[in-house]
């Protein structure tokens, strides 16, 4: 069995489709279509059901779909240890970091790394956190950025906990507040993050805890247009504090949230029991041993 066609298959399934699996790996959707039925023909048995523009998993595609994820990792985890057969000098790195807090908590990380191994080539994946585990389970990054909590299959390692706080416009009733709650918020719409990122499921469970259904008003994955919808007076959005205190000016107000369980708690994961090159190990060396400060604390 090939891995290219193995590759395209899993793509097509975690993308949701072929045109979208054949933007995410930069080819044609005729090549991604000519790929999944070079690997049908290959086991003998459709993989896929097309109805309309929808493709659904066979019984067999679902098993060749779990496995193939397993497998595709252990060619990456292989290919890694024979490189480290030539050392630090070269290799790669690969990360994948979430755009929410990255340039605060990762940056200067990121160039220590740099300076310490310029050979190995550092390969940086951006996407919410919740994206960034389903790249990592299919072992095409090493590590990831991601909230907790987080699956079992992964290690941990804590990087920064932070409170979230509500931005809310200066006129806002609740503006002068020390804390609110969620439920205080039900007449206020909200502005949201992507549903691919981990912030957007942790405010929506405590949504759910609270017995909140929100008005969504605006769903985005820019932090600063966000927060000018905010100032505009559109509704409230969420952030964890210290993002919140370098975004936020004067057209908003930061209020920390009362709710239990809203932490925004980031950590670098990788998967368990999988195989740490030489250029994992030492970034993963790095994180454990920085010092990730302090919190700070709102004005």
């Amino acid at each position: 069995m090939e891995f290219r066609p193995l590759r395209m298959f899993v793509e097509v399934v975690r993308q949701g489709g072929f045109s979208q699996a054949a933007r995410e790996v930069n080819a044609t959707q005729s090549t991604i279509s000519k790929a999944v039925k070079q690997l049908e023909d290959e086991i003998g048995v459709p993989l896929l059901d097309r109805i309309g523009h929808r493709s659904v998993l066979t019984t067999a595609g679902e098993i060749v779909y779990r496995r193939g994820v397993r497998l595709l990792a252990d060619r990456d985890d292989l290919l890694a240890e024979l490189d480290d057969l030539r050392g630090l000098g070269r290799g790669v790195l690969r990360l994948g970091l979430p755009p929410i807090g990255s340039s605060t908590l990762f940056a200067p990380l990121f160039a220590t790394y740099r300076q310490r191994y310029p050979g190995v080539e550092v390969q940086l994946t951006e996407h919410g956190s919740d994206r960034l585990e389903e790249s990592l389970r299919a072992g095409e990054i090493d590590f990831a950025g991601a909230l907790l909590p987080t699956s079992e299959d992964f290690e941990v390692q804590l990087v920064r906990r932070e409170p979230l706080v509500a931005l809310l416009p200066p006129g806002h009733p609740l503006a002068r507040r020390r804390r609110i709650a969620l439920a205080e918020l039900r007449e206020t719409p909200f502005i949201m993050f992507e549903s691919g990122f981990a912030l957007h499921r942790v405010i929506l469970d405590a949504c759910r805890r609270a017995e909140l259904e929100p008005k969504v008003v605006a769903v985005s994955s820019q932090i600063d247009f966000m927060v000018k919808l905010v100032a505009a007076g559109m509704g409230t959005t969420f952030l964890p504090r210290m993002i919140a205190l370098q975004r936020a000016g004067k057209a908003v107000r930061c209020v920390p949230l009362s709710e239990p369980g809203t932490d925004w708690v980031m950590a670098m994961v990788w998967r368990r029991g999988a195989y740490l090159s030489a250029a994992a190990q030492a970034w993963l060396d790095l994180v454990r041993g920085y010092d990730w400060g302090e919190p700070a604390e709102l004005p």
